[in-house]
């Protein structure tokens, strides 16, 4: 009976262990009990409060899933994208992917909040940002995943790798498949993750080129639908409205579902970015493909990249710390 135990603790380690998947030492490990006995209503209170503001404004399940992709991108998911400026950095919220765009900050502090009273100094904002990500999907309509938990939060922040790291609108494939790769993320992750754009809204400025001028040439892209072209110019006109927002995914823009990879197919992806999946890329293309058939594979393989992109560069056991407040160090 003892060895048999044995034998169990040991599968279990080694379960919970695999699930550590950064590139770098880990100096611990990633798992979703993580604060199960240190604060065992974090969770709850995260998806309560990520619940409540979603409510009140459905946007902000995209701008909080926004958030955690743009933290982890950039020096690994640490919560960088948090911090203010100071006088040892300057803030990531001021490059030009979170400039004027990157938003939920305030939900976060809401979070953060209840949870400093709850358990002081236990749960790190780098795992507030992964929680309210997968409620924020879970609220949308999309697919649940245990997030494995245990990050640390950063002590400082790079506002050039936040210029540099995050795919931009008008990159072209190559770079963004190569911007993914070196995060340890594949091009199935791409096309998936890429698929989170079902919810969500893009600035005018960030597709304008599209419309107009997409080469230089004057001419509009042609890879572009001609009558999706006509909708959004009204809105979106050759010098101004640069902050209007539109749909990134007209067909259903509060449910998290596939339509925006038939929109794809039809030629109505709205950002650049959106739309080589299909026009630069035959193995993207058969990726958007199955997904725009299938939901249920859509969100599985969704989730999957979530939990993976999660993963990237995790601040664990002694190295970062835990801060009191997201939006600065706590010394």
């Amino acid at each position: 009976m003892a060895m048999s135990q044995s034998y169990l603790l040991v599968v279990a380690f080694l379960a919970i262990a695999s699930i550590c998947i950064a590139r770098t030492d880990c100096g611990g490990y990633l798992y979703p009990q993580f604060y199960d006995r240190s604060c065992p209503k974090a969770q709850e209170i995260v998806k309560s409060i990520v619940s409540k503001a979603v409510a009140k404004e459905p946007r902000m399940a995209a701008s909080l899933l926004r958030l955690h992709f743009h933290d982890c991108f950039v020096k690994g998911c640490d919560a960088s994208i948090l911090l203010d400026s100071s006088g040892k950095f300057l803030s990531e919220k001021r490059s030009v992917p979170n400039r004027d765009s990157a938003r939920g900050f305030e939900v976060i502090d809401e979070i953060k909040y209840a949870l400093e009273k709850a358990c002081p100094q236990t749960v790190s904002c780098a795992d507030i940002l992964a929680l309210a990500a997968r409620d924020s999907t879970v609220l949308a309509g999309g697919p649940s995943w245990d997030v494995p938990l245990g990050r640390r939060d950063s002590t400082g922040a790079s506002l050039s790798g936040s210029n540099n790291n995050i795919p931009a609108p008008n990159n072209t494939f190559q770079t963004i498949l190569t911007k993914f790769k070196l995060q340890g993320l594949d091009i199935v992750d791409l096309v998936a993750l890429s698929g989170s754009h079902t919810i969500g809204n893009a600035r005018c400025t960030s597709f304008r080129q599209r419309l107009y001028n997409q080469t230089g040439n004057g001419q509009p892209d042609f890879t572009l639908d001609q009558s999706y072209t006509s909708q959004l110019r009204p809105r979106c006109p050759r010098s101004g409205g640069d902050q209007n927002l539109f749909f990134l995914d007209f067909a259903s823009p509060f449910n998290f579902d596939n339509s925006y990879f038939k929109n794809l197919l039809a030629y109505k992806g709205l950002l650049s970015s959106d739309e080589v999946l299909v026009t630069k890329s035959q193995q993207s293309l058969e990726l958007v493909k199955k997904y725009a058939e299938n939901n249920v594979l859509f969100l599985q393989q969704f989730a999957k990249s979530m939990v993976k992109m999660g993963n990237i560069s995790p601040l664990t056991g002694l190295r970062g710390e835990i801060r009191k407040h997201c939006r600065r160090v706590n010394h």
